[in-house]
């Protein structure tokens, strides 16, 4: 039997694999289907029937992304029929929506506008009629709005299917039906991650990011205050797609003259702390190997992650690695370290940072975030908010020069900038653990099997004899696969683990611009990776910033000083 089939679309002869549905082969020859209940990342479900299409024999138009092609097919995407019926069903999903477009925070990205906008709907020929909804917005990342639900089902199969939490699901019927969590309960109240994947997948405003731009605002107009800001290392593989630029494009330097535009005292990299969490974070794997402490060790820089593991799996927690996130740590130096080598008051400095995740914003309001003696990081913006605020002054970005961050806490290593990208935090933890335990350098840098887009990834590295077995995982519900096996008595004999809440890590973040593309994150990764190999520095424990903290002000890694200050704990969540 053929692997392939050759069909019709339009008149134009396409050949697509048996497996595809029309949709799918529709865009391999670059024809344009509109949909809403559809992304590259989920299933198909037909649910919303905007893809309809006319198929030759079939006795009523076809949801395209749920049919499967066959061998000479005739398909047709435009007739007037198809194009009737889509305008009806968008019509009925507006008659059901409010109608704040101006002031919606899609307003511009949003999917069901695009789509009303190309199919000329100018009048709403049905009533409004839907009940009043409440938004959901007492948490610190997310907010809700139902009243904008177009019942797509996105969120909740991203949830269940990606994520594997599976904290939304459909109640009521009719014009009552909804999205909503269990007893329609907040997002604080229910076992949600706040890895903000429903916003970044809803095609409408009806999950959308917390915006943090007007207590920025605030801070850099009172005069009594010095703001300092922190990038972390995906936001400069995801702003310019935020401005309207490529996949893939590497925007550093204009990125930090963007930030001092915007009027930041200081801008920062927050490689440059990926680096000091390689310095704790490795040396405590060292010392557990050689002290016998728990293992595998398990990383804990990602915040969605350390919601997960304390909801679901707090028998697992002294697994972690006690060392805070990158966020966390630059926080701390900022207040403590910085201020100290500046003479600067740490009561007048906001610690800014931006970030690709959404769940950061949970953790820098986290009690355990304060070691400095004031809260480490006092707002999070996203890499969407970022890109907002850079449009709202009106600032040329792609005529913007290349600038370099501030000294003490600005450079960054290759190690540190692959955090970003799932496998990268174990890739620089290793180049570090390896040659402190052996005194020679790895060789190659690049550790390519745990590179890549596979939900879970396995190495064995041989150091000086020693064995030494890593996992790499990303999305939570691979993430539960491995809580599973250490459970069922580590059967991998694993030693230690790296795990993102976000499918391909960081550079998927529920703060990073919205892609309806399936390759955007690979196409970010490699930026990444290309960004590492262009570096002057790959290796955490070269960098020569963070060897002048511990020389001038920590001690040694994984000292007295450096566990008061860089190091945490971990605790169950009770939540729904």
């Amino acid at each position: 039997m053929s692997n392939t089939v050759t069909l019709t679309i339009d008149g134009q002869t396409v050949t697509a694999p048996a497996t595809a549905t029309v949709w799918e082969a529709a865009k391999s020859a670059g024809i344009h289907i509109p949909n809403l209940c559809h992304h590259p990342m989920l299933r198909p479900e037909g649910a919303c029937r905007v893809c309809v299409v006319e198929i030759k024999g079939a006795r009523s138009l076809m949801a395209s992304c749920v049919a499967k092609v066959a061998e000479g097919m005739e398909v047709n995407t435009h007739t007037p029929e198809v194009l009737e019926a889509r305008k009806t069903i968008v019509e009925l999903l507006l008659s059901n929506h409010p109608r704040d477009c101006l002031a919606c925070a899609r307003n511009g990205n949003c999917e069901l506008q695009k789509i009303a906008a190309d199919l000329g709907i100018r009048r709403i020929p049905y009533a409004y009629n839907r009940p009043p909804m409440p938004k959901d917005e007492n948490n610190p990342s997310i907010v809700r709005d139902p009243s904008k639900c177009i019942l797509c089902g996105r969120c909740v199969r991203v949830c269940s299917e990606v994520q594997g939490v599976s904290v939304y699901s459909f109640t009521g019927r009719g014009i009552r039906s909804v999205v909503s969590p269990a007893f329609h309960q907040g997002l604080d109240k229910v076992q949600c991650t706040f890895c903000g994947q429903c916003a970044k997948i809803c095609p409408t405003g009806a999950i959308t990011i917390k915006s943090d731009i007007d207590k920025v605002q605030a801070a850099l107009r009172d005069p009594d205050k010095i703001v300092m800001v922190q990038t972390a290392p995906s936001v400069r593989v995801g702003l310019s797609e935020a401005l309207g630029g490529k996949p893939g494009d590497i925007v550093t330097g204009k990125m930090v003259a963007a930030l001092r535009r915007l009027g930041f005292d200081k801008v920062f990299d927050t490689n440059w702390s990926a680096d000091l969490t390689i310095m704790e974070e490795g040396h405590e794997f060292i010392r557990r190997v050689k002290d016998g402490g728990v293992l595998p060790m398990i990383t804990s820089c990602s915040p969605g992650w350390v919601n997960f593991m304390e909801m679901f799996y707090p028998e697992l927690i002294p697994h972690f690695s006690t060392a805070k996130s990158p966020q966390a740590m630059f926080g701390t130096m900022l207040k403590t370290y910085y201020a100290q080598k500046t003479d600067i008051d740490p009561s007048k400095i906001v610690s800014v940072s931006i970030m690709p995740c959404t769940a950061k914003k949970y953790e820098a309001q986290r009690p355990e975030m304060s070691d400095s003696g004031y809260r480490d990081v006092d707002i999070v913006l996203t890499t969407v908010e970022l890109g907002q605020m850079i449009r709202a002054a009106s600032i040329n970005f792609e005529t913007l020069p290349d600038e370099q961050f501030d000294p003490l806490m600005g450079v960054g290593s290759g190690a540190g900038t692959i955090f970003g990208t799932t496998g990268g935090v174990m890739e620089a933890a290793i180049r570090t653990a390896y040659e402190v335990l052996t005194g020679r350098g790895l060789e190659p840098l690049e550790l390519e099997p745990i590179r890549g887009m596979e939900g879970i990834k396995e190495a064995e590295l041989d150091i000086d004899g020693l064995k030494v077995k890593v996992a790499v995982a990303h999305n939570l519900k691979n993430a539960r696969a491995v809580c599973e096996a250490i459970k069922a008595g580590n059967p991998h004999g694993w030693h230690f683990i790296e795990i993102m809440a976000c499918p391909g890590g960081c550079i998927n973040g529920g703060g990073q611009p919205i892609s309806l593309e399936a390759d955007t994150p690979k196409l970010r990764q490699e930026a990444l990776y290309r960004d590492d190999r262009n570096l002057p520095i790959r290796k955490s424990h070269e960098n020569p910033e963070v060897q002048a903290l511990y020389r001038d002000f920590l001690g040694e890694p994984n000292g007295h000083k450096a566990h008061e200050l860089l190091h945490t704990h971990y605790h169950e969540q009770c939540r729904g």
